[in-house]
């Protein structure tokens, strides 16, 4: 596997867009506490299993593992790409993993698609399985449970 010094996950659901960020350093820690997320879609009791997590994630602790998380309107996806643009220029000496939802990939792969210390990858073609992809289900849970509060 290779090192990355951060991991970012760029994901939508429905009216929200959100993003996360974290440090490769903790990678190893914050899988040992997320094994328990699954992809919403595939989930058979889904309010429980929302009910379930929010437990599970305050139990754990994992918001302290985030770097940057923030979830905002479909609207303020501007502001999104801004954050994620403006960490990456901050941390320039630094090799990044992002992951972007197929919605959004042509357009955040533009900009920041010139950046040769950034790899940019479809949110679709994370190997099931993968630490990336365990890592994808923590944003994927989050934006579910911001949409489901909203409902």
């Amino acid at each position: 596997m290779k090192e990355f010094d951060y991991y970012i996950f760029i994901d939508y659901s429905e009216n929200f867009l959100g993003y996360l960020i974290l440090r490769g350093s903790q990678i190893k820690e914050i899988t040992s506490r997320a094994t328990k997320f699954s992809h919403y879609k595939n989930v058979r009791h889904k309010s429980s299993y929302l009910h379930s997590i929010k437990k599970v994630i305050e139990k754990t602790e994992l918001a302290k593992y985030f770097v940057k998380c923030k979830i905002k309107n479909l609207r303020e996806t501007l502001e999104v790409y801004a954050d994620v643009v403006d960490f990456i220029r901050k941390n320039d000496n630094c090799i990044v993993f992002i992951s972007v939802d197929d919605r959004q990939f042509s357009n955040f792969e533009r900009l920041v698609g010139a950046l040769q210390r950034c790899v940019v990858v479809r949110e679709s073609r994370l190997k099931k399985g993968s630490v990336e992809y365990k890592l994808s289900l923590i944003l994927d849970t989050l934006l579910n449970l911001e949409r489901i509060k909203y409902a």
